[in-house]
């Protein structure tokens, strides 16, 4: 964390991360809590849209978040894309209440039984302690978060093999193979909104996964090295801002990706596709109209994600520029000092 030279520099209640900032103990307990957080909104959330779901109405007309997301992933949906059965949407929104609740305890039990700093533990945990300026340590821990980032992706290719996922141009569910072509994973980069296939869809997956995996080993038993060594910078402050940047670069091209794309985001899911608007700044408007200037579940989705993705990029700057060593004070005082500043 940026003191400005001073050793003894206290944070406000808001200031969360410097909690964290020397105690790796501290960072699983806000790391488990967090996601005790999200996992209870998308169980409670999921519950609150069954309640006001109305089968008698496209489910992108009614201002939907979570329901049109498994109703993708083929659960309880029958064809047109209406909900028919509500019972595997109660599952999955129970699994992640009580799942949140495991993750809040263990937050407060690595917040209150656990040691703050796991260079104290004892067993396995004490392999994760790490130090910002240790870059073999922080990639160790990298490769893990990789590994089961691959392990997610293996098993969303398995679920619509196995069981299947919606498919807009048939509007039924079905099960897909994965196209695994590499030619057309690489060539979908910079056109990934004319995608309309759900087999390369989840060839594409196939192969994140593999790369995730592969990623994942290579990070655990290897270290940083030549270039990459040389260039990135291990602080606190510089390692949130390339996860920032990482997160507002998904958020960009989701935002995008939500606003335009029919077979990933289908019509009867979540709305007509949007249309781009300049004003004080880019956002996306409904091109139908809907009773009581309502919003479809695609403008939900793809404003939020882009005004969410802005904001990430800023966090980026701001924190980039406090690991390069930038002091944002002499900004504050440079204002301060303008009406009494004479030039010679």
């Amino acid at each position: 964390m940026q003191s400005y030279g001073n050793s003894s520099v206290t944070y406000d209640w808001w200031a969360g991360n410097s909690g964290v900032a020397k105690r790796s103990g501290s960072f699983i307990a806000a790391h488990a809590a967090h996601a005790g957080l999200i996992m209870f909104w998308a169980g409670a959330f999921t519950l609150f849209e069954l309640a006001r779901y109305d089968g008698s109405l496209p489910m992108g007309e009614q201002g939907l978040i979570l329901i049109p997301h498994l109703a993708g992933l083929g659960l309880g949906v029958g064809d047109g894309g209406v909900i028919i059965d509500q019972q595997p949407l109660i599952v999955v929104a129970a699994t992640h209440l009580v799942s949140s609740a495991v993750l809040g305890a263990a937050g407060i039990w690595h917040t209150l039984r656990a040691p703050k700093d796991l260079s104290e533990a004892t067993g396995r945990a004490k392999k994760f302690d790490f130090s910002w300026d240790d870059p073999k340590k922080l990639t160790f821990i990298l490769g893990h978060h990789l590994i089961f980032l691959g392990v997610g992706v293996i098993a969303f290719v398995e679920w619509a093999r196995v069981h299947g996922i919606y498919d807009a141009s048939i509007g039924a569910v079905r099960t897909v193979e994965p196209n695994i072509d590499l030619g057309m994973v690489w060539g979908y980069q910079t056109n990934f909104l004319t995608i309309s296939s759900l087999e390369d869809v989840m060839g594409g997956h196939a192969v994140l996964a593999f790369i995730l995996t592969f990623g994942g080993v290579w990070h655990i038993i290897s270290s940083p090295f030549g270039p990459f060594k040389k260039v990135l910078i291990y602080n606190g402050e510089s390692i949130l801002s390339y996860s920032l940047a990482g997160i507002a670069l998904m958020g960009f091209v989701t935002a995008i990706w939500c606003a335009q794309n029919t077979t990933i985001y289908p019509v009867e899911l979540y709305g007509a596709p949007l249309k781009l608007n300049f004003a004080f700044s880019p956002y996306f408007t409904d091109t139908s109209t809907l009773p009581g200037d309502a919003h479809t579940a695609r403008a939900w989705l793809a404003n939020t994600h882009f005004y969410l993705a802005f904001f990430f990029l800023q966090g980026h700057l701001w924190h980039a520029l406090r690991g390069m060593g930038f002091n944002f004070k002499s900004v504050v005082n440079a204002f301060e000092s303008m009406d009494k500043a004479k030039i010679n």
